[in-house]
């Protein structure tokens, strides 16, 4: 028998490639020549979603938006690995050969879990599960007014006075062509009770 040679078979992949390049290639240049080009200024804008961009656009990002996209990327794509392992786990083949290998694929998922599990507790406890992070400041003002003050404000309480919409709308009909309504405007200055 004849044996072929390895650079007809990569001479096979550098065909492809290079029938790839210029397929793109030719694809763009043909866009490029056919497709209509006239800017104006609605089209240079930059497209958010449908809203009119305002502002500058050097905004300053928060970054809990990445770190829980991160978090979320890590945990996804580390179950991936299960996969591969409830192959070996399920291949009787492979475990009636030798018994080791099934209690070797379960003490390795059993590993692999715990460090994810680990690693969630750890993000947790950190507190990067969480969408706002309560931080509780303390107001401090020089003020000459004494702290007591504020304290007789926030015992107090106040109730509004209730709105009843059957006085305020005094309906009489003479005729039915013909609805006389006679509507008292509601107040709306809230009169607080103490």
């Amino acid at each position: 028998m004849q044996e072929v040679s390895q650079i007809s078979e990569f001479g096979k992949i550098l065909v492809f490639l290079i029938t790839g390049f210029i397929l793109t290639g030719g694809l763009l240049l043909l866009n490029r020549l056919i497709a209509p080009n006239k800017p104006n200024p609605e089209k240079l804008t930059s497209y958010e979603c449908g809203e009119e961009p305002t502002g500058s656009s050097w905004v300053q990002l928060n970054s809990r938006f990445y770190v829980i996209a991160l978090i979320f990327l890590l945990f996804d794509v580390e179950m991936v690995f299960v996969f591969p392992w409830a192959t070996v786990f399920g291949s009787h083949e492979l475990i009636a050969q030798d018994e080791r290998w099934g209690w070797l694929s379960l003490t390795e998922m059993f590993v692999f879990m715990g460090i994810l599990i680990l690693g969630l507790i750890y993000v947790w406890a950190k507190g990067d599960l969480e969408w706002i992070k309560t931080k509780v400041v303390q107001p401090r003002v020089s003020v000459n007014i004494p702290a007591s003050a504020y304290d007789k404000i926030n015992e107090m309480s106040y109730a509004a006075k209730p709105f009843f919409a059957e006085e305020t709308k005094n309906i009489v009909v003479k005729e039915a062509s013909e609805i006389t309504a006679t509507v008292r405007k509601p107040m709306f200055k809230p009169k607080l009770k103490q």
